[in-house]
């Protein structure tokens, strides 16, 4: 078994490093579908030393296979989003509690105590159905926050512009989290000058709008909501961490979570800093599912640890290792 404990007190590069390689010799051996991958790789934990030795699961088995380490009691199970008619990843977690501390020691590490904001959430497509990750963990941090204005917003525009301006116009620290087309929504109906909160996105148009680039998004929204920086989070239902961005498109990640990038051309070569490639992640708060993932974002990595996402592959962008469809 992993103490989860040591999980969220890493301290450094060897730490993370050496419980990485601990977690995944306990996945090999515990979880059937990595397990199989790993086997169809030739990788067994006798060729594993490093980090980049390790084999990532492409992230579409979490939509085919029950993606497990562990064999007890299924708490809740997140799903995706997923467009009209496609499959939804779901991704079954066992112990909510690893997520409760992997998403509020996240937050905290890079904003301060939860319970000083008053956080107002506009993820209307996100309330709208059920499992969603991002709705268990923002629900977690209004209930969290000392403040009686911290809510949900659906549709309520007018109710949200109203509370938003005089919680900020009084100086208190907020948080407007919120999906991109809805907070585009909120801007051409209203126009703030904030002085006291943190606009966040979550990315995503889901269907609602056209996509936009990063900066013309975060260029629209600071003009909108009258501040210097648009913030972002970076996170996904096969996740239970997410990496933070104060602007400028460039994320950090907490102490138990790192981004590597793969070669577009080998999705088995890890590629060093610099070069843009798929984004593998480790997230070793999934010890009960599998800790490292082969998403379909592209984007590069830095030599600080920290990274930024450029796109996503097309299907027919996914190349290099037949594998990633098995």
């Amino acid at each position: 078994m992993i103490d989860t404990h040591s999980i969220f007190n890493i301290k450094n590069k060897t730490e993370f490093e050496d419980l990485a390689l601990n977690i995944f010799k306990y996945q090999f051996e515990n979880n059937r579908v990595y397990r199989s991958f790993c086997d169809l790789l030739y990788k067994h934990p006798s060729e594993v030393n490093t980090l980049k030795d390790i084999p990532f699961i492409p992230i579409q088995f979490f939509k085919t296979r029950d993606v497990l380490s562990s064999d007890n009691k299924i708490e809740a199970t997140f799903t995706s989003s997923g467009s009209t008619g496609s499959e939804t990843s779901k991704h079954h977690v066992t112990d909510l509690n690893i997520y409760q501390q992997s998403f509020t020691k996240g937050f905290e590490q890079v904003y301060g105590a939860i319970e000083d904001y008053a956080i107002l959430g506009l993820l209307p497509s996100y309330l709208e159905r059920e499992g969603s990750s991002l709705i268990y963990m923002v629900d977690s941090m209004i209930k969290t926050s000392k403040h009686r204005e911290s809510g949900f917003y659906l549709n309520n525009l007018s109710e949200l512009q109203e509370t938003l301006t005089t919680l900020d116009s009084e100086g208190k620290k907020v948080l407007l989290i919120g999906v991109s087309f809805a907070l585009l929504d909120l801007v051409e109906t209203y126009q703030f000058n904030l002085k006291n909160t943190i606009v966040m996105e979550t990315g995503g148009m889901k269907g609602r709008r056209k996509e936009l680039i990063r900066t013309e998004l975060h260029d629209t929204l600071q003009k909108g909501f009258g501040v210097k920086h648009i913030h972002s989070e970076y996170g996904m239902t096969e996740l239970l961490s997410q990496a933070y961005s104060k602007g400028n498109g460039v994320f950090n990640c907490p102490p138990w979570m790192t981004v590597l990038t793969r070669d577009t051309e080998d999705a088995l070569t890890i590629q060093e800093p610099g070069k843009t490639g798929g984004l593998n992640i480790i997230d070793l708060a999934n010890v009960n599912s599998c800790s490292f993932i082969a998403t379909q974002d592209l984007g590069r990595t830095h030599h600080d640890g920290s990274f930024e996402v450029i796109g996503r592959f097309d299907n027919s962008d996914i190349r290099g290792c037949n594998l990633m469809v098995l």
